[in-house]
């Protein structure tokens, strides 16, 4: 076997593959680009290489730089993740060409599923059931109008390259298809080069179950299903195993179909069959249809590792290394379930944009496995994906699993960015979920309830408004006290948007009135804490003029200075600025153009995913100031209208 591994990624999947690797003696070299020299995987590895600039372009996709790393460093093998070359034929030519040893399927296995329209055609021939659709090469617009029209609506238009939503439309009617179709090839020929689409039928109570296969080449296992339909904009957000109200027929029968699917392209290696499922009337055996095969590790496999006590990463290390199957069928079992959660920087209430920051803390409950590529002090960087982290949880049963969820959840802290994390708290306690009640239209239909954002407690923003203060960790005696009488200071707080004046009269050492409007807030030191409002206190960071208080998710307060504090500029709204550090696609407006709020003004690439940015109101464009293919920092005026009437 070789002795050493060189892991050809980055993030949270490189840092897990090497956790196995390390456990299995091997030795593990890390590659890395100029702005991941300091990285958790870099400083994780036996030794490193950088392989070039920021983008992944320039570093991460260098196939040829990635095999030279390998064979300067003494590497036997490489393991290339997730993501950027991890199903790229040509790389696994390269990789034993090179005489090493890649860990995962051959070149001929990922061509075969490499193309959705031709992957179904030949699960087609396998025995597979396949989704009604077109999936020919004939790529003419009223060509493809006229298949969808045959199909019947809705449907959907996939990329036939695509992966992870992108290139992907949803359609309803005739009246929206060519709009669509030119929006998801134009995305697809950004994302992969290749502007071809397929066109299903969609399905209109869809659930997204997959099954993990494994295969040594000859022979195939699969370790049960994962249910994925908790999604958003064809992302996935919290995955489960199994998959709730499954029968024994029906797993028997899925898991049946994906190792025919895995058996027919003599598969090698992890990897995972999706299946679209319809769970309009309960799971049957004859209602579920292949999507597609994901020819790699998945982000979700965690779950499956959980409930099958099966190290995924370890099979893949030793059936790379030549060794068969681990164990037949009948020896695998399902014990228990098990949930994973996506956390990512994103800022929620904006339309769940990508967001960027310095992580000044983070910090999980020990009842978490929490699978993360950062730690506090790392940067979440504009050119990356902005997952922090994979908090995965399991239990004897799913109500218990799906509580540890929500309390391990409520019990991590993230500070120094917007994330997900209340709305992740949010969809654990969902009822409709926690019954069991999952299909990928949750999140869309219930999407007000899940953001909704609860009036901040007063007691949180007293404690804020102390911490500002100074007095949180340290309230010397007779501190704040004039003529034996308590000196009131005012403190100038914004949270989510609105300014708020508190008004602290400190009593004591130990004993601090709070005065926020007409709420009085008393907070008590006793022993080494406080207790605000006759309650516990949560725990909270000071990171400059920021303070973050760990509850419901994270409450943020920044603190105002108002003898510092200029004027705020007034919102005109003449500017369309970028809500985050990105590329320019496309500008979609002409100078001297009138316009309506809402219409499409430019397209921004960012975080590996297009935003569409549009008028905030009537007017007429009267300046340019970006063009296509620019890089704009958060915040760059892109486009002006002219000064209101």
């Amino acid at each position: 076997m070789f002795d050493t591994v060189l892991i050809a990624n980055r993030g949270e999947i490189a840092c897990r593959v090497m956790e196995t690797a390390r456990a299995m003696g091997l030795r593990c070299v890390a590659v890395h680009s100029d702005v991941d020299a300091g990285a958790k995987h870099v400083a994780m590895a036996d030794a490193a290489v950088c392989i070039g600039g920021a983008s992944p372009g320039e570093s991460y996709l260098r196939g040829d730089v990635i095999i030279k790393a390998a064979l300067d460093t003494g590497a036997g093998a490489i393991h290339p993740g997730y993501g950027f070359l991890s199903e790229n034929p040509d790389f696994v030519d390269a990789v034993e060409a090179a005489g090493l040893v890649f860990v995962g399927p051959g070149a001929a296995a990922i061509r075969a599923m490499g193309l959705k329209d031709a992957a179904k055609r030949l699960m087609h021939e396998a025995g597979v059931p396949v989704v009604p659709g077109y999936h020919g090469a004939e790529q003419d617009a009223a060509f493809l109008a006229q298949q969808a029209q045959q199909i019947g609506y809705p449907v959907l238009i996939k990329a036939v390259a695509g992966g992870g939503g992108k290139g992907m439309r949803l359609v309803d009617s005739a009246a929206g298809f060519a709009d669509a179709l030119a929006s998801a090839q134009g995305e697809a020929r950004g994302a992969f080069g290749n502007p071809a689409v397929l066109i299903e039928k969609f399905v209109t109570a869809p659930r997204h179950i997959e099954v993990q296969v494994f295969g040594d080449g000859t022979r195939a296992v699969h370790l049960f299903e994962r249910d994925c339909s908790l999604q958003r904009r064809h992302q996935k957000v919290i995955e489960e195993a199994p998959a709730p109200g499954m029968t024994l027929e029906m797993r028997d029968a899925m898991g049946a179909a994906a190792v025919r699917a895995a058996e027919a392209i003599g598969y090698k290696g992890a990897g995972t069959v999706e299946f679209i499922v319809d769970g309009s009337d309960g799971l049957r055996p004859d209602g579920f249809w292949f999507m597609e095969m994901n020819t790699r590790l998945q982000v979700e496999h965690p779950v499956t590792e959980a409930i099958t006590g099966v190290d995924l990463v370890e099979w893949q290390l030793r059936v790379a290394a030549g060794e068969p199957l681990p164990c037949a069928q009948e020896d695998l079992t399902i014990t228990g379930h098990a949930f994973e959660a996506r956390l990512y920087a994103e800022d929620v209430p904006a339309g769940f944009l990508p967001a960027t920051g310095r992580l000044s803390a983070l910090r999980f409950p020990p009842q978490l496995r929490a699978d993360s590529g950062v730690r506090a002090g790392d940067v979440i960087s504009p050119h990356y994906d902005p997952m922090i982290a994979k908090v995965i949880v399991h239990g004897p049963t799913r109500n218990i699993a799906l509580r540890k969820l929500a309390q391990g959840l409520a019990q991590t802290q993230v500070a120094g960015t917007v994330t997900n994390l209340a709305f992740l708290g949010a969809l654990s306690r969902h009822e409709g979920f926690a019954r069991g009640e999952v299909d990928t239209g949750l999140i869309g239909r219930d999407l007000a309830e899940l953001t909704a954002q609860a009036p901040t407690p007063a007691a949180l923003v007293a404690q804020a408004a102390i911490c500002a203060a100074g007095l949180w960790e340290v309230a010397p005696a007779l501190a704040g006290l004039t003529l034996w009488q308590p000196l009131a200071r005012t403190v100038v707080l914004e949270h989510d948007g609105e300014e708020i004046s508190a008004v602290l009269r400190v009593i004591s050492a130990h004993r601090i009135e709070v005065t926020l409007g007409e709420d009085l807030v008393l907070a008590e030191r006793i022993g080494a804490g406080w207790r605000i409002g006759g309650g516990p206190a949560p725990e909270l960071l000071r990171d400059g003029q920021t303070v973050t208080l760990f509850h419901g998710g994270g409450a943020v307060f920044r603190i105002i200075d108002p003898l510092a504090r200029a004027a705020a500029a007034g919102a005109s709204g003449n500017l369309i600025e970028a809500p985050m550090p990105g590329r320019v696609v496309a500008v979609l407006a002409s100078v001297g153009q009138a316009v309506q709020a809402g219409d499409r003004l430019a397209v921004l690439e960012a975080m590996k995913m297009e935003h569409t940015l549009t008028a905030a109101r009537d007017g007429i464009i009267a300046e340019l100031l970006v063009a296509p293919g620019a890089q704009v920092e958060a915040g760059a005026a892109l486009i002006r209208l002219e000064e209101e009437a």
